[in-house]
């Protein structure tokens, strides 16, 4: 059981059933009234955000998660498939379960896939990823002085901001948790 004084962000809960991470939590206490904690609860099922009130004290299930990493195979129709690297049974997903891990991952990349109570629901990229540049504006000499930002489409499709220096076919380091570009790492 989890209580409301373990709330941490990124912890995990069982509520109306579902599984929610944490984003954000602020304990508040009243005057003359028991204290009250606020949350932004996020289903990893939808990827919907919840704002919700508990009273101190209240107490949450730890929801049945469970990671498997597995390799992504091939997209098929409106599916993605991966493979356990274990057992090497494949898993399809809909795109939909993927949601903004499908921006970051690629052919032959691993990723975590969470599964609760046996169902597969939602894939979480590696945190840093190394992709090719396939669509950017040309550069200019003179442009880096600036210190601003281009936009650039990755092989993937997810577009990113980039300095000026970036050229097609350069292979950059992206933060998958706040899509940021953080460095070239090479030409192609």
């Amino acid at each position: 059981m989890i209580s409301t004084t373990d709330f941490k962000r990124g912890k995990k809960i069982e509520f109306k059933g579902e599984p929610y991470e944490i984003i954000e939590f602020q304990h508040v206490k009243m005057q003359q009234r028991a204290p009250i904690v606020r949350t932004k609860l996020k289903s990893l099922k939808t990827g919907r955000v919840l704002e919700e009130t508990f009273s101190a004290g209240d107490k949450f299930d730890t929801p049945n998660l469970e990671e498997k990493t597995m390799q992504f195979l091939y997209v098929q129709d409106d599916f993605c498939y991966f493979m356990d690297t274990e057992t090497y049974e494949q898993v399809p997903l809909t795109v939909a379960q993927l949601g903004d891990a499908k921006k970051f991952i690629k052919e032959g990349m691993t990723a975590q896939i969470l599964y609760y109570k046996g169902e597969p629901i939602t894939v979480e990229p590696p945190m840093f990823v190394e992709l090719a540049v396939a669509e950017t504006d040309p550069s200019f000499k003179g442009d880096t002085a600036s210190g601003s930002n281009k936009p650039a489409k990755l092989e993937t499709g997810a577009v990113i901001k980039v300095p000026f220096h970036i050229e097609i076919g350069d292979i950059l380091k992206i933060d998958t948790r706040t899509s940021e570009y953080i460095e070239k790492v090479s030409r192609k």
